[in-house]
């Protein structure tokens, strides 16, 4: 079974980015990093009754930590996860 997880930044400020996570715009959680202690927040649950909120938060923080790397830490407006 394949899964979609689109990504809409919320905030992104000097020591922060939050993103909305889920499979739809309709059903999201959030997350934040910490860009200065490299941590990860999570401020609201995606809920969806087919996969685990871990399986969304480990697929977003994993997109997360991919951007740092290859963009160097410059978040996209909207991004996606297929797993």
């Amino acid at each position: 079974m394949a899964a979609y997880v689109k990504m809409i930044k919320k905030i992104d400020d000097d020591k922060k980015v939050v993103y909305r996570f889920g499979p739809n715009e309709r059903q999201m959680g959030e997350i934040e990093f910490d860009k200065e202690e490299k941590s990860f927040k999570i401020l609201k649950q995606v809920n969806d009754s087919k996969i685990s909120n871990k399986a969304y938060e480990n697929w977003a923080s994993e997109q997360i930590i991919k951007i740092m790397f290859k963009n160097k830490g410059l978040f996209p407006d909207v991004t996606s996860v297929e797993k």
